[in-house]
């Protein structure tokens, strides 16, 4: 039976060294990428968390040999595929549970022609569409149908397979770039994507596909030129340090007076997350490739020039990642002032704020996408309640909140917060934790 439940007892603070896993969301890009080629493919820095090994098990189920060289590090190789198995009922049952699956149709429908996809899951955080990808896959020439009986998409390529084109994606999508890209890299002639994502994901995921042998130019920018390529090779890739985990820890420390150091944190690649923290009134110390949190005892909210109350608001990179939006609120509910935290991006992903005024917050749900939080200043202390993850950064930020609170906390459907950060509950109670599996 899963164990699917944490009881935390709160109020320690916390004393060491936590090393980031590898970014969950590259993982997920770069394994996908890996049906461009029949040549080997080695990806380290993988992260041991549920939704990167059910897309594994979807690579093996397609017939890709997966070889697991060390702990972090996985060789793949989609030599010979078994394209019928898209159509099978274990592969739809098994894609639709993992909203990353979609990232595996544009190298499906570039590699061999066709690929079929139920609609997928994931959290639930709001609306999540896909018309991004599709519409995409469309201008590169490809035909699609939808089976809304059944819930399926499916994607084709045209007599004379994909071509080249001028596309301006509708909106700043990190999967949808990442998936119009590895089809347009095997696509006949020049691609010009406009209003691409540039996030650290997908700058990965093509300086992966270069080392392959793609021409991909203006990685880093929101506009890139692709020139198609017959086939790609081999290719070595190491994903970099997950800076939602990196930021999680960073509230972590503050919310809990603790004294921490994260390990080979990536810096250059954190974009405006310390500077957000900071504004929070956190001090963060860069010591090479690490950042060290002292302990606080206060951390005072910074106000606009003019005195305003701050808002803080997620946007497409290189604007704050809305992955960290809970862990903004949650670390703002002990701090010195307000903030009014502005989910721009979804409109379900405050929905947990009920939970943190149990817990004894101050905060007030304006709307689905915002809040004001009136920091407590440590004055009173969170008390511990009985609560249930909703989604893996909810999850996450909620578990920060009972680290930091009065008294026992319990938290259910914790197979959330499995799904994007690995051992977190040994890993914490290695510098001092108190987390139970019950």
């Amino acid at each position: 039976m899963q164990l699917d439940t944490f009881e935390v007892i709160g109020g320690t603070p916390l004393h060491g060294e936590l090393h980031p896993q590898g970014a969950k969301n590259e993982a997920l890009q770069v394994i996908s990428g890996v049906l461009l080629t029949d040549e080997p493919v080695t990806v380290s820095n993988i992260p041991d968390i549920l939704d990167v090994n059910k897309l594994i098990e979807l690579l093996r189920g397609l017939g890709v040999t997966v070889e697991q060289l060390a702990p972090d590090t996985y060789r793949f190789c989609a030599g010979s595929l078994d394209i019928d198995y898209l159509r099978s009922d274990t592969f739809m049952k098994d894609a639709q549970r993992l909203r990353g699956s979609v990232m595996l149709i544009g190298p499906l429908l570039a590699r061999f022609g066709r690929a079929a996809l139920p609609k997928p899951g994931g959290d639930k955080i709001g609306r999540r569409r896909l018309d991004t990808h599709f519409l995409g896959f469309q201008q590169l020439g490809a035909e699609f149908k939808y089976d809304d009986e059944k819930d399926i998409y499916y994607v084709q390529q045209p007599n004379g397979g994909l071509r080249g084109a001028y596309i301006h994606l509708d909106e700043i999508s990190v999967t949808g770039t990442a998936n119009v890209v590895m089809a347009a890299v095997l696509a006949r002639g020049k691609t010009t994507l406009y209003n691409a994502a540039c996030e650290p994901y997908v700058q990965q995921l093509c300086r992966m596909l270069n080392a392959m042998g793609a021409k991909i130019d203006g990685v880093g920018s929101n506009l890139l030129h692709i020139d198609g390529v017959e086939q790609l090779g081999g290719a070595q890739h190491r994903c970099l340090p997950d800076m939602i985990e990196v930021g999680s820890f960073i509230g972590l420390a503050a919310m809990t007076q603790s004294d921490i150091t994260i390990k080979n944190a990536g810096v250059d690649h954190l974009g405006i997350i310390p500077h957000t923290f900071d504004r929070l009134g956190i001090a963060i110390e860069r010591q090479g490739d690490d950042l060290h949190i002292p302990p606080h005892e206060h951390y005072e909210i910074s106000t606009f020039i003019d005195g305003s109350i701050l808002t803080i608001y997620d946007a497409p990179w290189p604007g704050f990642t809305p992955d960290l939006m809970s862990i903004v609120l949650v670390v703002a509910t002990q701090a010195r002032g307000s903030v009014l935290v502005h989910q721009k991006m979804f409109e379900s992903r405050l929905f947990f704020v009920d939970k943190l005024i149990d817990m004894g917050a101050q905060i007030i749900l304006c709307d689905p996408h915002r809040a004001t939080v009136i920091g407590l200043d440590r004055r009173s202390q969170l008390r511990g309640i009985e609560m249930t993850s909703p989604d893996i950064r909810a999850g996450q930020a909620l578990l920060i909140a009972a680290l930091s609170a009065k008294g026992k906390s319990v938290i259910h459907n914790v197979n959330q917060i499995d799904r994007g950060y690995q051992y977190i509950d040994k890993r914490l109670n290695a510098i001092g934790a108190r987390i139970s599996r019950i």
